[in-house]
């Protein structure tokens, strides 16, 4: 007996591909779907790192152009077609209002400074949902994987007991296959959620910090406007 239970023990192959092809499909099911949220997170991960190095590039860049003295309405027509980042958009939407705000007189429509913030806010807005579009993906896969590969673990644990009973065999050699498959999915839960969780912490971080500068940007414009009101 004991002879065969080593028998059986060796032949069992628990390589990950063999283990994913002796599942259940229910267990295969949940295999795949944590596999295709773990690609999906790092494809999300490397495309906003990707954005936001561009962002903080393209924002230096414009800082630089808007501090160095050249006439804010100069700037404006190089850049109000066809603005490539997205302090350029703030900009181009503070002085379009402001530049609406002017009577054929020369004289401002009272209430410009309200309306030159608030379009810039609104600005401010629309970049920082851009910014963040995708990072809910990564927070609810953080928050499900686990219990997603708990379940699978579960019904793989359930279908290897419905085998012990049909069979009538209990030794591990017959028992270690069916639970290593189980346990499978919630180890792949993990892989998928425990970068979800880091990548969202670090994106969310920098996504506040660039959308931070674009708001200090709105507030020096504001206050160089301000100036031009008095």
């Amino acid at each position: 007996m004991e002879q065969q239970t080593l028998a059986l023990a060796t032949e069992a192959d628990f390589t990950l591909v063999a283990l994913f092809f002796r599942a259940s499909f229910i267990v295969q099911l949940v295999m795949v779907a944590l596999i295709v949220a773990s690609v999906w997170v790092w494809t999300i991960a490397f495309t906003k790192f990707a954005m936001f190095r561009r962002s903080r590039g393209n924002a230096s860049a414009f800082d630089s152009a808007f501090w160095s003295g050249e006439p804010l309405d100069e700037l404006y027509d190089q850049v109000a077609d066809n603005p490539r980042s997205a302090s350029e958009r703030v900009f181009v939407a503070g002085m379009t209002e402001w530049r609406r705000s002017l009577r054929d007189d020369g004289a401002l429509i009272p209430g410009v400074q309200q309306r030159v913030d608030r379009s810039m806010d609104v600005a401010i807005a629309r970049e920082s949902q851009r910014m963040t579009n995708g990072l809910n993906f990564l927070a609810t896969t953080g928050a499900t994987a686990p219990f997603v590969g708990l379940f699978g673990t579960v019904w793989g644990i359930m279908r290897s007991f419905q085998e012990i009973a049909i069979s009538g065999q209990t030794s591990l050699a017959v028992v270690a296959p069916g639970i290593a498959e189980a346990l499978l999915a919630t180890g792949l839960g993990l892989l998928a959620a425990i970068p979800a969780v880091i990548l969202y912490n670090k994106l969310s971080s920098d996504a506040d910090e660039i959308v931070g500068t674009f708001e200090s940007f709105a507030d020096e414009f504001s206050t160089l406007l301000s100036r031009q009101l008095d």
